[in-house]
């Protein structure tokens, strides 16, 4: 009875599902990165194993399971919102591990019959042209790690490029590939400069599709009595062996060369939210903003006078410790503002004012998301245009006034708008009854690729602007990578999810931005996670003492608060391989894979 069961159906199924459970608890809050390289095995035996007709929809349904199970375990949050969203886009999202195992269920598994029957041939003809046994052992060797390290390629290669593909169809998510899962383990992550942080999936899953095969020859090989070497194994140890040398060499690399410096006060006030609908009102966002930016202010300018005077009566210099940014979040100040074609603006008198009371305790730009909206000419006036666009902005006011801003990309999909709505009127109220808000439209999509520039320590500084989840989109990003000192800003607000894991895990994807650009990145939203990100993906600040992330004294960035920090900004930054050709090395890989799958000796 018991080894029915385990060959059962509901066996494989269970099996399946924690195959997804072990994926799902690489990421945050569980961060069991270590998981990464084994997470994959019990479904990678499963798929290799189906037998009989119909092998890609058994398949499909394995790999299908296992990817449900991580997504329902990896997007809980959005339960915060909906319950419905949270199973369909789970269910949605497990198609591309479903097709991962479809395809190695079939063109993609090492261990078919007719691929066993193919190896047999090879090896009677090794064995009658070869003058020894030992020669035609030898050859069988090379020939059979040939074909693990073929089908290991496959599953590995596959895998990198359905990652890409859901982080790109229907305007993609790319939440959660495999290789985020080294947003711990920096050494390893800085291969993603290459190919992108997806690429980086391909060496776990590689690896263990060689160990799934080694282990199967060795069983075969205990029974038999004759034993083997695996130059495959060693093959996939040594690629290992090089990405961690990479990931050495270039963790040492960036520390070196020429930097701009600059401090960025951060400040987020953990407004509480229902979904869309902030619960405090105009004028406590609004003083909040201003109480807290200037407590900050005070204590920075306390602190400067303290250590002024210590060094005068020392004879010795002291360095300001004075912002050069002000960064608040996504939407933060309740007002909009109005732009036109020209470049002239207006700004609603609550956000002035605001601006105003700042402004006036130092000399430092300040960067923030707000709402923009199309405007035209009454007269001498500037007044909103009749169905004119909105756009989701960061607005940049430099200390002398003068605006900038930048328009989003990326909109996110029932969030920023509704696909069909127009013909499909019912999603309206869909989303009125989930978010809590009223529909006011869709936002506008930015068009602009250029930087936002500014000038630091008399020198020009290219801004690369992100707003919300944008700064998990890297195909995206890279668009804005111009020679010169670069910074890397993204405003956020994570508030909608409360105080679930969905902030931390879009902290950890948005970090591997830095390591693909080998850009700093300067991070601040709502409910956090508030930081710098150096060029490697560290938090650390220059001289190693502290980590440069807003938290409290739990170390939960769930917290109202504030956060000088020091921003080291290459003078030459590299330009990586990743900025140059974007996901067309990743789409080779999954390409290559497809090739290799149908290919037939």
């Amino acid at each position: 009875m018991k080894r029915e069961f385990w060959k059962s159906a509901v066996f494989r199924i269970l099996l399946a599902a924690v195959s997804g459970l072990l994926m799902a608890l690489i990421f945050p809050p569980f961060s069991a990165s270590a998981l990464v390289w084994m997470a994959m095995l019990p479904l990678m035996v499963l798929v290799w194993t189906v037998e009989g007709r119909r092998s890609f929809l058994r398949g499909f349904g394995l790999g299908w399971v296992a990817g449900w199970v991580m997504f329902l375990v990896n997007l809980h949050w959005l339960t915060e919102v909906t319950s419905v969203g949270w199973v369909a886009l789970s269910a949605y999202l497990a198609v591309f591990p479903g097709l991962w195992g479809g395809w190695l269920a079939g063109m993609g598994n090492p261990w078919r019959q007719t691929l066993k029957l193919e190896e047999g041939r090879i090896a009677e003809k090794v064995r009658r042209k070869s003058e020894s046994a030992d020669a035609g052992r030898s050859h069988l060797v090379w020939r059979e790690s040939f074909h693990s390290l073929r089908f290991a390629f496959i599953a590995a290669g596959l895998w990198c490029g359905l990652e890409w593909l859901r982080g790109w169809l229907f305007t993609g998510f790319g939440w959660n590939t495999l290789g985020v899962g080294f947003h711990e383990t920096p050494v390893m992550a800085q291969s993603a400069d290459l190919l992108g942080a997806v690429a980086l999936s391909f060496l776990p899953v590689f690896l263990q599709a060689v160990v799934v095969q080694t282990a199967r020859r060795l069983w075969r090989e205990s029974r038999s009595g004759r034993k083997r070497p695996h130059p495959d194994f060693g093959v996939a140890a040594v690629l290992v062996a090089l990405a961690f040398c990479y990931g050495v060499w270039k963790l040492a690399a960036e520390k070196r060369g020429e930097f701009l410096s600059l401090r960025v006060l951060l400040v987020q006030l953990n407004i509480p939210q229902e979904a869309a609908r902030r619960l405090w009102s105009a004028e406590e966002i609004h003083q909040g903003y201003e109480e807290e930016t200037l407590k900050a202010l005070h204590e920075i300018a306390e602190g400067d006078a303290e250590r002024l005077a210590a060094a005068a009566e020392k004879g010795e210099a002291v360095e300001l410790r004075s912002p050069d940014w002000v960064v608040w979040p996504e939407s933060a100040l309740t007002g909009r503002v109005i732009r036109m074609e020209d470049g002239n603006w207006a700004m609603w008198e609550e956000n002035m004012e605001t601006l105003s009371r700042v402004r006036e305790e130092g000399d430092f730009a300040v960067i923030m998301g707000l709402l923009e909206e199309e405007g035209e000419y009454f007269g001498d006036k500037l007044v909103l245009k009749e169905e004119g666009r909105v756009w989701n902005s960061m607005v940049m006011v430099e200390p002398d006034g003068a605006l900038q801003t930048f328009r989003k990309h990326h909109l996110v999909i029932f969030g920023e708008y509704i696909p069909l709505v127009e013909q499909l009127p019912w999603l309206k109220k869909i989303y009125e009854q989930q978010s809590g808000a009223q529909y006011g439209g869709a936002f506008a999509v930015g068009e602009s690729l250029e930087p936002l520039m500014t000038r630091v320590e008399g020198e020009e500084l290219g801004i690369i602007p992100s707003v919300c989840f944008e700064d998990t989109v890297p195909r995206l990003m890279r668009k804005f990578v111009r020679q010169g000192p670069q910074v890397i800003v993204n405003v956020t607000n994570d508030g909608w999810f409360k105080d679930s894991p969905a902030a931390a895990q879009h902290f950890a994807n948005a970090r591997f931005r830095s390591i693909e650009l080998r850009r700093p990145t300067v991070r601040c939203g709502n409910t956090g996670v508030s930081a710098v990100i150096d060029t490697r993906g560290g938090t650390s600040s220059p001289d190693g003492s502290s980590r440069q992330e807003l938290r409290d004294a739990d170390g939960n960035h769930l917290t109202r608060g504030w956060l000088l920090a020091e921003v080291r900004i290459p003078k030459k930054p590299t330009l990586t391989l990743y900025a140059i050709i974007g996901d067309w090395g990743v789409i080779g890989l999954g390409g290559i894979a497809l090739l290799l799958g149908r290919w037939r000796r």
